[in-house]
């Protein structure tokens, strides 16, 4: 018997849009190559793998290159996943232990779901030399950081965002996961919007990047004085991310719609 996959759009509230993600329930462990393969196959930005513990789900993640040690948008399909399909009641709390440590997420009011992550702080920082020509926005950044995975850049306004075409051969020589670039929102109701670029890693463009706004939360709190914020990713499916800035914690809020269930027969 096959074991079944479910593709979930995150991080919207339609079906083709947000970002894509593949969730996978397994009754027993899998060695890592298998897994590997199967993000391989499903040639989405990430796949996620759970496994039953004794207090919640062992959660793996996958892009159709490497394992990650954080991602966002797989997080919220997988719980959106465990209540769909029974694996949790709906006032359970889908807790999630990764390489990154216990996540958590929760039910909440219109269909969101608001999970619990670590923040990931950027410092200040040199930008490589590729960096800023690969994007095309020397003479357009404001601020350049780093935290633990990716570079932070500032732009000075929402249409440099949505307008980049940055160079892909060249933003995969920089030496990170991936590469936010953000401004202050122009838009109505928005605090700030993102785009999020990692060749590196076999992702070009990330439509929505829950990771990325462990990031982006602390740095627009600072910069807006605010601890919740409405944010936008602005890439080509887009996405709308909630965020709250509690201590060392960032509470990131989507919704999320199924899109395909089907059967793994290898």
């Amino acid at each position: 018997m096959g074991l079944t996959i479910y593709q979930v759009d995150a991080f919207t509230d339609k079906p083709f849009a947000g970002n894509p993600a593949a969730v996978c329930i397994l009754p027993e462990a899998r060695d890592e190559s298998w897994m590997q393969d199967v993000a391989c196959e499903m040639n989405l930005s990430e796949t996620a793998f759970l496994l039953r513990e004794d207090d919640g789900f062992g959660l793996r993640w996958f892009t159709p290159a490497v394992e990650v040690d954080l991602c966002g948008h797989a997080t919220l399909a997988s719980a959106h996943i465990l209540w769909q399909e029974g694996y949790l009641s709906h006032d359970q709390q889908a807790r999630f232990h990764t390489r990154s440590g216990l996540l958590t997420a929760e039910r909440g009011a219109g269909g969101w779901i608001e999970m619990d992550f670590p923040a990931q702080p950027a410092a200040p920082t040199e930008a490589p030399e590729q960096l800023l020509a690969a994007l095309g926005v020397a003479d357009r950044a404001r601020f350049v950081g780093k935290n633990i995975f990716d570079y932070l850049i500032e732009v000075d306004a929402e249409e440099v965002v949505r307008g980049l075409q940055p160079d892909m051969t060249l933003l995969a020589k920089v030496s990170a996961r991936g590469v936010m670039v953000t401004s202050r929102a122009s838009s109505p109701g928005l605090d700030f919007v993102s785009r999020f670029f990692a060749p590196r890693v076999g992702v070009n463009e990330d439509p929505v990047t829950g990771s990325a706004h462990c990031c982006l939360a602390p740095y627009w709190s600072e910069q807006l004085g605010k601890d919740e914020m409405l944010a936008y990713q602005a890439s080509p499916r887009g996405g709308v991310v909630r965020v709250r800035v509690v201590n060392e914690r960032v509470k990131l809020g989507g919704q999320a719609v199924s899109v395909l269930r089907g059967e793994l027969v290898w």
